[in-house]
């Protein structure tokens, strides 16, 4: 019988004729994108770098760093700055009146015309700490922490939908295929955790109309994507090994897989091979890493209580305690995606409901952070796609009233950590809260700045693909003084 040579066997020969059982095969596709291609090295290049993989790192910072890693809590829907930290009593003034047509004109939105009538702020507000933040009665916890946020009132974005909205702020671009942030700094300056994933997701529920491409590692090589981990159990389904196969049969498989792979990207040349070998081997890794992490046995009750959280259960208080945890073990880029913030209708509802799932983790996360002394070098950030109208949205024929339509020419966020000047309030909008009259900020200006606390130029992280140089923040995008300096 002719038999082919190991170069032209391929995995589906494999997986039938070795006879191993491979319980891990789910968890390096995950780990694994097959979606992008990179030229950014030749044949001969890659397979040397098979014998032993690394992650793929630059020579050196651009400048010193304030940050060592990101906690991004993306509040997916986009909550309503007016009804949060944007007070503004002319809306209470104006409320059932349509807005002065200079104001509207020449915008579009989705559900509404631009001469509905205005909507006053649906909450109380007051002035909290030193800074005299402004901050809506629903986030109690979020306002006992003003002093360590710097609240941004000014940002914008020039995306009206959710899906390319919130493509463009995990991505830099509103079209699927580009690096998601994680995956850039995956690439940049790689990871200090050696049993964990540089780039970790957590999901604790609602839409997320940009789907896993917010994720994704696009043109990047495949082994910087984020890797989604669940919020209960086994992070990753397959982590654990089935019944009967042992370490050690599972390290010989490993072993098998890498030398199969080593041969046939000698032949081919292919980057994502080189991303699969890396994928089964952080899997490897994970085994003995992934159980101690879901273990909240070393948490004290007082920690727990702190953020809401529920051993065994799927939530953002979960997520959150889960977060730092993964902060501390060397996780570079810590993504949580909470959604439900689309309120369309019953806004004041919406908004309180959400605040009341969200607020007490966001700033237990902060105090939990500050007091083990990681404040310091963990940037963290809070914010949506967009923000929401000062205009009303009410149909009868969609059943909605009382509601906001999407606004992206204005909407707010917060930072804290990692260097960034907290205890301020960055940049103004008008008195109507339409559009930014004072340090306006741009999606790709909060890009650039998270980069550069991390010391990274965002100009000068680039990759070459298709015939041209990318960066997460395209051609734009400066970094806000006000925030670093």
């Amino acid at each position: 019988m002719n038999r082919p040579s190991l170069a032209e066997v391929n995995r589906r020969q494999l997986f039938s004729t070795c006879g191993i059982g491979l319980g891990k095969m789910a968890l390096a596709s995950l780990l694994a994108s097959s979606a992008g291609r990179t030229a950014w090295a030749s044949a001969p290049d890659v397979a040397a770098q098979a014998a032993e993989p690394q992650p793929t790192v630059l020579s050196g910072l651009h400048h010193p760093a304030k940050a060592k890693r990101v906690i991004y809590l993306f509040m997916a829907g986009a909550p309503s700055q007016l009804d949060l930290f944007d007070y503004k009593p002319k809306l209470v003034e104006w409320e059932g009146r349509p807005l002065p047509p200079e104001v509207i004109a020449g915008q579009r939105y989705a559900f509404i015309q631009p001469n509905a009538a205005v909507l006053g702020p649906r909450f109380k507000f007051a002035r909290h700490g030193e800074s005299g933040a402004e901050i809506a009665e629903v986030l109690p916890h979020t306002a006992k922490v003003a002093d360590d946020l710097a609240i941004i009132r000014s940002v914008h974005t020039n995306q009206f939908n959710h899906a390319p909205a919130q493509l463009l702020f995990n991505t830099g671009s509103g079209i699927p295929g580009r690096p998601a942030m994680g995956a850039w700094l995956s690439y940049g300056i790689g990871s200090d955790a050696n049993d964990l994933p540089a780039f970790v997701v957590l999901n604790s529920g609602g839409n997320l109309s940009g789907g896993a491409a917010m994720w994704s590692a696009g043109f990047l090589p495949g082994q910087h994507q984020g890797v989604l981990f669940r919020g209960e159990g086994d992070p990753i389904l397959n982590v654990t090994n089935p019944p009967g196969v042992s370490q050690q049969t599972q390290r010989q498989t490993i072993d098998l897989i890498r030398t199969l792979n080593q041969q046939r990207l000698a032949v081919l040349g292919d980057p994502e091979i080189t991303a699969r070998i890396e994928a089964y081997e952080m899997a490897y890794r994970m085994q003995a890493r992934a159980p101690e992490l879901m273990d909240w046995s070393d948490e004290t009750a007082e920690t727990i209580e702190l953020y809401g959280a529920k051993p065994g259960e799927t939530s953002f208080a979960n997520s959150c305690l889960l977060a730092r945890r993964l902060a501390e073990r060397g996780v570079r880029f810590i993504q949580l995606y909470h959604g439900d913030w689309d309120h369309h209708s019953n806004v004041e509802g919406g908004v309180r409901n959400q605040c009341k799932i969200t607020d007490q983790a966001c700033a237990a996360l902060i105090t939990d952070l500050k007091r083990r002394g990681m404040l310091d070098d963990t940037l963290v950030v809070w914010g949506g796609e967009f923000g929401r109208t000062p205009m009303v949205e009410a149909s009868a024929a969609l059943g909605r009233s009382g509601g906001r339509d999407h606004h992206p020419q204005a909407f707010t966020m917060w930072m804290t950590g990692g260097g960034i000047r907290t205890g301020q309030t960055v940049g103004a909008t008008d008195e109507l809260g339409f559009h930014p009259i004072e340090t306006p900020v741009h999606v790709h200006d909060i890009q650039a700045t998270i980069l550069h606390q991390l010391g990274i130029d965002h100009e000068r992280l680039t990759f070459s693909y298709a015939g041209r140089p990318y960066r997460l923040t395209d051609v734009f995008g400066k970094v806000v003084d006000q925030l670093v300096g």
